[in-house]
């Protein structure tokens, strides 16, 4: 019988998706459910929507509570966090190498790197040169992977992703699909793997 699973979308400029991606892979394993990782960009999303930019940019208020939450759950759950500089930072290269790792097995520890780098340490991850060093601390051949990343089959698997976000009804990220359900929020992560083990059931709406 096969692990149960959830599909795990993200996006490295996403602030919350930050304290999702440093998380999920041990909560999963606890929970004996299955990730797959999703990444995607939220601004085809959000032009879907009508937003030109982040919702915490558009909305000040909106924007200070989102901050000083964050704060709140990075040190809840023992993170590092250092206000990156420019916001939301452009994670179009990183997104496209971390398509990369989700089909090869890597795609873990190079998110959570990346993130780091994004959350906790200021530093600008649409800078191929941060990539590459990100790809390179992992033990991976970095001019390869960057090569295979940027390579037109990729850039376009990227594209129909983001695409298939928005067929989905995503709005924001993290999101978490589990049979067709959908959770939304790094709040939501232990009630989509409570769903993914059967633990929280309802029948379909209609």
């Amino acid at each position: 019988m096969p692990r149960p699973a959830i599909e795990f979308w993200f996006e490295f400029a996403s602030t919350y998706s930050y304290l999702t991606v440093m998380r999920i892979g041990e909560a999963a394993r606890q929970a004996g459910v299955d990730v797959e990782w999703k990444p995607f960009l939220l601004g085809p999303v959000f032009l879907a929507l009508g937003w030109n930019d982040s919702p915490f940019n558009i909305y000040p208020p909106k924007g200070r509570y989102m901050w000083r939450d964050l704060a709140r759950l990075a040190h809840k759950y023992g993170l590092p966090l250092r206000l990156p500089s420019r916001f939301p930072r452009n994670g179009l290269l990183a997104a496209r190498v971390a398509l990369v790792g989700a089909r090869e097995g890597w795609v873990e520890p190079f998110a959570k790197a990346v993130m780091t780098a994004n959350f906790a340490e200021d530093r600008e991850i649409s800078e191929p040169t941060v990539i590459s060093a990100i790809v390179d601390a992992l033990g991976l051949p970095a001019d390869d992977i960057l090569q295979r990343a940027q390579a037109e089959s990729n850039k376009t698997a990227l594209r129909e992703q983001t695409e298939r976000a928005v067929e989905l009804g995503l709005f924001g990220a993290p999101s978490f699909r589990v049979d067709g359900e959908l959770f939304w929020g790094n709040d939501r992560l232990e009630d989509a793997l409570a769903w993914a083990r059967g633990a929280q059931r309802l029948p379909a709406p209609g």
